[in-house]
């Protein structure tokens, strides 16, 4: 019997508050017709304010949507409360073959997946191509060294000739140096006593550009990644893949006036390997991904390269994601995730932070902000990080008992994602 999807990790995939609020009026067979699953899709019509009803395709596996509805949210209310009624009442979405208007975007969908992984039409062009990005990047970096050394040489404190640095960071966009671009425009929001800090880091990997060709390959990689290179899923899933059983770890969605990024961390039952997967909606479109956090999924990975790796693509799925363990994860001390830290940033001198998991660790309010402290030593939390109505979450869920909590441990803190209660359930901690 094929795995059906909570109503949490459900409303997980809402776009706002609003369109989960539609979809439970939705989730009833009342306003639904030639409803069915095949296992890798759902279908259906629903009844509407119009006289034709919205036709409402849904492909699991990412998941992806198709609705007939002039809604310009996604999923819309319609998909939504199609899952709903799939999740909760299995018997009112009976299976079989797709209906014909199901099937056919199905098969478009497919075949635009195929036409996006064929290789180049012409390797030599796209070569070309590369070696002139390569040169305008490695130019742009020289520049932005020389523009860091001159704000050194007049010193911090001489603002007579400190500009602000958002044209720098056009000049890094005209170099293709998107990365370079992002980190340069933070220079204006840093607090004076950070800024030598990130000049340094700044400097080193603008340094690190300029002979990329000359570093070893997995260093080069990742220098690549951070000056803003991108990799297609398709090209990263064409080199060597992991298969695991990967346990979902947390999610945390941001966003801005242009893009939500949701980021998802996952580890290898066997491997104990972690991996971050990363997707993107438009505003008013939330992620497609959606794992449920404490769910394992067997499925195949391929980690983008680096020095350190760790995002990951997700590519072949062995089946839905299943209930997890019910022990929480494994975790380390405070002490032990320093360490690991350290051990990373070695690798990656750009790395902010790690995912972690603290196990015996409990939360306390001091004057200076939050802290988890495992008895023996303690780890700030990360003010930005998380919502102050979700720290206080943690203290419900640990009742002054020491428990397992996974984030992300850098230099300026740890960032809380998922606590694990006493009843071993995983609890959110991203967002109120």
């Amino acid at each position: 019997m094929e795995e059906r999807w909570s109503t949490e990790h459900v409303l997980s995939l809402a776009p706002d508050a609003a369109s989960q609020k539609a979809a439970g009026k939705l989730s009833s067979p009342a306003p639904w017709s030639g409803t069915g699953t095949d296992g890798a899709a759902l279908w259906g019509e629903c009844r509407g304010s119009g006289r034709t009803p919205y036709r409402t395709v849904i492909e699991l596996a990412t998941p992806a949507y198709q609705c007939s509805c002039p809604s310009r949210k996604f999923p819309c209310k319609h998909a939504l409360g199609l899952l709903l009624l799939w999740s909760g009442a299995p018997e009112a979405v009976p299976a079989g073959p797709p209906a014909e208007w199901a099937a056919e975007w199905l098969r478009a969908r497919h075949e635009r997946a195929e036409k996006r992984a064929a290789p180049p039409a012409d390797p030599e062009a796209a070569r070309r191509r590369a070696e002139r990005r390569g040169a305008r990047v490695a130019a742009g970096a020289a520049e932005l060294r020389l523009r860091l050394a001159d704000r050194i040489r007049h010193g911090l404190a001489d603002q007579s000739t400190a500009g602000p640095w958002e044209e720098v960071a056009a000049r890094m966009v005209d170099a293709q140096a998107p990365g370079l671009a992002a980190r340069v425009r933070e220079l204006d929001t840093l607090p004076e006593e950070r800024l030598l800090e990130e000049y340094a880091m700044l400097h080193l990997l603008a340094t690190a550009a300029t002979r990329v060709d000359n570093l070893p390959p997995e260093l080069a990689a990742t220098v690549r990644a951070r000056v803003g290179y991108t990799l297609d899923a398709a090209e990263v899933l064409a080199g060597p893949t992991v298969r695991d059983r990967w346990l979902v770890l947390g999610s945390r969605d941001t966003a801005d006036e242009r893009l939500t990024t949701r980021r998802v961390w996952l580890r290898g039952a066997k491997t104990g390997r972690p991996a971050l997967l990363l997707a993107f909606g438009r505003p008013g479109h939330a992620p497609d991904l959606a794992l449920p956090t404490g769910h394992l999924l067997e499925a195949e990975l391929a980690y983008h390269p680096g020095a350190r790796p760790l995002r990951a693509a997700l590519g072949t799925r062995y089946g839905a994601p299943e209930p997890g363990p019910a022990a929480p994860p494994a975790g380390l001390t405070v002490a032990e995730a320093v360490a690991g830290y350290g051990t990373a940033v070695a690798d990656d001198p750009w790395l902010d932070s790690w995912p972690t998991a603290l196990a015996g660790v409990v939360p306390v309010r001091a004057p200076d902000g939050w802290h988890l402290t495992d008895g023996h030593h303690t780890v700030p939390v990360r003010p930005s990080a998380v919502p102050e109505a979700a720290m206080w979450r943690l203290v419900a869920v640990s009742t002054g008992r020491p428990l397992t909590v996974f984030g992300e441990y850098g230099h300026q803190g740890f960032a809380p994602v998922t606590a694990w209660s006493a009843e071993h359930r995983p609890v959110g901690l991203t967002s109120v």
